[in-house]
């Protein structure tokens, strides 16, 4: 009977881990945008274009945690020498930090139905700071196979990841968008 009833808590348990869902951060239907304005006339974009991670149940009941990193080699910009510019130690500094990481706070489902704010940390070039973006309402069905896309909109200071040079051709503001696409995962 012991046997029996031990069997049954596992099977309970593996069937209740199988139908938790999860996310992964689709990279080749996610991307990340960026805009400076350059001797405050004109604005440079650039684009990123492998960013990956997952979203995962966060530790209260209808929260998720995003955890994302992008690649910093896969930048696109609208010349070879602007992307040489932003890959060189004085940007990015793509030789000795090849990513950028964020991993958010806890961001309560209804917060995603309505709209709201996605805090959490930002590490580039090797600084940790705190960032915080706009999230476009979304509603994620968590069982659903369908992806789900989220929109969100930030700005950075880039003095506070350590970029200050050109500070007077380059602003130190810099708007980020990411538009992600989110597929289900069952774990």
């Amino acid at each position: 009977m012991r046997r029996l009833a031990l069997a049954l808590l596992v099977l309970l348990s593996a069937s209740a881990a199988a139908t938790e869902t999860d996310y992964r951060i689709d990279p080749t239907a996610s991307q990340a945008t960026f805009e400076v304005r350059l001797f405050w006339l004109d604005h440079v974009d650039g684009n990123f274009t492998q960013v990956m991670g997952d979203v995962v149940p966060g530790p209260h009941p209808d929260s998720w945690v995003v955890d994302a990193t992008i690649s910093v080699d896969s930048v696109a910009m609208p010349s070879t020498r602007m992307r040489r510019w932003v890959l060189a130690p004085s940007f990015f500094d793509a030789g000795h930090h090849p990513t950028i990481h964020f991993v958010s706070n806890p961001i309560a489902q209804g917060d995603l139905d309505r709209g709201g704010m996605l805090t959490g940390y930002l590490t580039l070039r090797g600084v940790t700071a705190p960032i915080q973006f706009a999230v476009q309402p979304v509603h994620c069905e968590q069982l659903s196979p369908t992806p789900c896309r989220i929109t969100l909109h930030g700005n950075l200071q880039r003095s506070t990841f350590g970029m200050t040079s050109d500070h007077l051709a380059i602003s130190d503001s810099v708007d980020l968008n990411l538009s992600i696409t989110l597929q289900p995962e069952n774990r």
